[in-house]
């Protein structure tokens, strides 16, 4: 037995359907995507305080140019004891 040939009709339903489903899976994966999307945001409040914590660069700089004049100024004195 064999089916007959699908009529214009038949084309244009099956058209019409299959572009139905595409619209919906396309509405899926934006949904999906967009919930990803606000799931990898960081909180309002999150990227202020990330930025308020880290110390400015002089700063540190500051600090460590003070941590080695005091080990300077240490060695010199443990050097001139050494030495009496």
């Amino acid at each position: 037995m064999q089916s007959p040939p699908p009529s214009d009709e038949d084309s244009i339903v099956r058209a019409a359907f299959s572009l139905l489903a595409l619209v919906i899976v396309a509405a899926i994966v934006l949904s999906l995507a967009k919930k990803q999307a606000t799931a990898l945001k960081p909180p309002a409040g999150a990227a202020s305080a990330a930025s308020a914590a880290l110390p400015v660069p002089q700063a540190v700089g500051q600090q460590v140019q003070g941590s080695l004049d005091d080990a300077a100024r240490r060695a010199a004195e443990a050097a001139s004891a050494a030495t009496n």
